[in-house]
């Protein structure tokens, strides 16, 4: 019966993806998608390449952000953009495998409760890629790594961000992912609101999706200090949000240490890559927020009509610096 698995995909899920700069990847990733009868929304954060044409070719709906507004931030704008029951956020370097969201759908189905469910990902090595833990979940669900499920599914207390099936409206109602954050523990972030607000995170033996990883983009040592910048500061973001210990100065120290040893010895890319790490850290400490970084206004911590619910109190005040 595949008909009928695409058929209902179709009724039920749009897919999400944001790009950047993501012409490489983009094209495998959407006609997949297409493959399975699911619709896309493209959010691209304001791509250099032919991004946005590709995803038009391939028949997915092209939301262009005049600026890089982020992870985050682009996929709160994509799902409040669908009208699907699911959304499906969805890496342009990650390809579903047939029959992939059907088994997703299904599992949604067998566990109306949980709050997400993620497919088992494969890395081009072979390798599973799959990370159980997290910054923010408690030290018991990081040690335990998880509870199994009937069908080889698993509840974990973590997902990465990477494919990820949501209720939209339970997605909205926990206010998205953090419009704080523009790369980084977002996914981290979300999974942890999901499980205080009493939904399970599910990963889906069944469903499969191959994960070119790291090739959303191209590098270069400019793009590597830019996401080890908001690595850093993420990291501090949300250890001050859930009242966790800051990164420590002397591995900021450290940083700035290696960024320079690499300068001396003309390593561009790893001394772009530390000096972010420092940067990043000491950009928090300084009280400087992502958004700004970005030339995205400090104030403006909603996206698309949503607003973060849940955002503590310690988190406010960290994203209004």
């Amino acid at each position: 019966m595949p008909g009928d698995l695409h058929a209902i995909a179709a009724d039920s899920v749009t897919a999400i993806v944001v790009s950047h700069d993501s012409a490489q990847v983009l094209a495998e990733c959407l006609a997949a998608l297409r493959r399975e009868g699911v619709p896309a929304i493209v959010v691209d954060n304001a791509s250099d390449d032919d991004t946005r044409e590709i995803a038009a070719a391939h028949g997915a709906r092209v939301v262009a952000n005049p600026l890089n507004e982020g992870y985050g931030r682009a996929n709160n704008a994509g799902i409040a953009a669908c009208a699907t029951r699911y959304a499906l956020i969805v890496n342009p370097d990650l390809v579903l495998q047939p029959g992939a969201i059907a088994a997703l759908l299904a599992a949604a189905s067998r566990y109306p409760d949980a709050g997400l469910f993620a497919p088992r990902i494969v890395e081009p090595s072979g390798r599973l890629f799959l990370q159980p833990r997290s910054l923010l979940s408690p030290p018991h669900l990081n040690l335990k790594g998880g509870m199994m499920l009937p069908d080889g599914d698993a509840c974990l207390p973590f997902l990465s961000g990477a494919c990820l099936l949501v209720r939209r409206d339970l997605f909205l109602a926990l206010g998205g992912f953090d419009p704080a954050i523009f790369l980084f523990y977002e996914d981290d972030d979300l999974c942890r609101r999901m499980r205080d607000a009493g939904h399970a995170l599910v990963h889906v033996n069944a469903a499969e999706a191959s994960h070119g990883r790291g090739r959303s983009s191209a590098p270069s040592p400019r793009r590597r200090f830019t996401a080890r910048w908001h690595l850093a500061w993420s990291h501090a973001y949300v250890a001050a949000k859930y009242g966790l210990a800051a990164p420590s100065l002397w591995g900021t120290m450290k940083s700035a240490a290696k960024a320079i040893g690499y300068g001396l010895i003309l390593k561009r890319g790893k001394m772009a890559a530390h000096a972010g790490s420092a940067a990043g850290a000491i950009a928090f400490r300084r009280g400087d927020t992502a958004l700004r970084r970005q030339g995205i206004p400090d104030a403006d911590l909603t996206n698309a009509g949503l607003t973060n619910a849940g955002l503590t109190n310690a988190g406010r005040a960290s994203a209004s610096r």
